[in-house]
């Protein structure tokens, strides 16, 4: 029980510094246009009007390997139910992704294949490879 807790820590954690991670180097990578601060809501709702498609490709894949890390984290950690520890990580980070499409206006083919891809099928794929190479 205390290992199935646990994984369900270490899977939000992980989770969560891979996507903060991503997003802050993220942003050396595609510089965001300026004067926008990509840790701060609001100043991408003021300056949405000023991004372009490949200013989406890092938080793609910050919200993509933030929910694989993570559910790849909690299926390792977990004693018993690997596969409902990953997908419910996968699950939280789906919901953090829908809140975020509520309150940081983006287009909608982004939040179209971000709530589509970005979560769940990650969290599947992590069970994937975690079936292959541990449990």
């Amino acid at each position: 029980m205390v290992r199935n807790i646990l994984s369900v820590i270490v899977g939000l954690v992980v989770g969560s510094a891979v996507n903060m991670g991503l997003i802050t180097v993220g942003a050396s990578i595609v510089p965001p246009p300026p004067g926008v601060d990509v840790t701060d809501p609001e100043s991408i709702s003021a300056s949405m009007h000023l991004f372009e498609a490949k200013h989406f490709i890092v938080p793609f894949l910050a919200h993509a390997l933030g929910t694989f890390s993570g559910a790849l984290g909690a299926f390792f950690v977990a004693k018993s139910h690997q596969n409902k520890f990953a997908y419910g990580i996968g699950a939280v980070f789906l919901f953090g992704g829908i809140y975020a499409s509520l309150i940081i206006p983006a287009p909608t083919w982004f939040i179209v294949l971000d709530i589509a891809v970005a979560y769940l099928p990650m969290a599947w794929a992590a069970i994937q490879i975690g079936k292959r190479f541990g449990r």
